[in-house]
């Protein structure tokens, strides 16, 4: 059976391998505790939305997403923060079907859009780009770091 659900809070463990497996493919170390704490925070201050793909009761893939504002056109948006699918997985549609249920969300919810960031050579761009999302080339991307 295929399901995307929207994580709650006992669901949370299904995902927990998901995003450690994410966190260590951006050069983190594994680290199942702090991440299971992470996503138990995001959910239970209700700070993120999470959908879960599931392949025979198995969790495989997720997509989180986190608020924000536009003070510009007075209006809430959504930060796709995390896109994940086992690498046993891939391939499959399942990173389609969440970007579909993200934008699904963000529409029912009247959101103004969805934004991301990505490594200027992840191959999802053109899965991105296949469903609506249009690359900004009218600005650049800053960061400053306390460490």
């Amino acid at each position: 059976m295929d399901d995307i659900i929207q994580i709650e809070l006992p669901q949370v463990t299904d995902i927990v391998p998901l995003l450690d497996s994410y966190r260590v493919f951006y050069g983190q170390s594994s680290n199942i505790p702090a991440a299971a704490s992470f996503l138990n925070e995001r959910i239970k201050n209700r700070e993120s939305i999470i959908f879960a793909s599931y392949k025979d009761g198995l969790a495989v893939g997720f997509v989180q997403l986190y608020f924000t504002f536009s003070s510009v056109t007075l209006e809430p948006s959504l930060i796709l923060n995390d896109l994940f699918v086992d690498p046993k997985y891939r391939n499959k549609n399942i990173g389609q079907g969440l970007l579909l249920k993200a934008q699904e969300y963000c529409t029912k919810h009247k959101y103004k859009g969805l934004a991301l960031e990505t490594a200027i050579d992840n191959p999802a761009q053109n899965l991105y780009e296949k469903l609506g999302w249009k690359k900004d080339v009218h600005c650049f991307h800053y960061f400053w770091s306390v460490k």
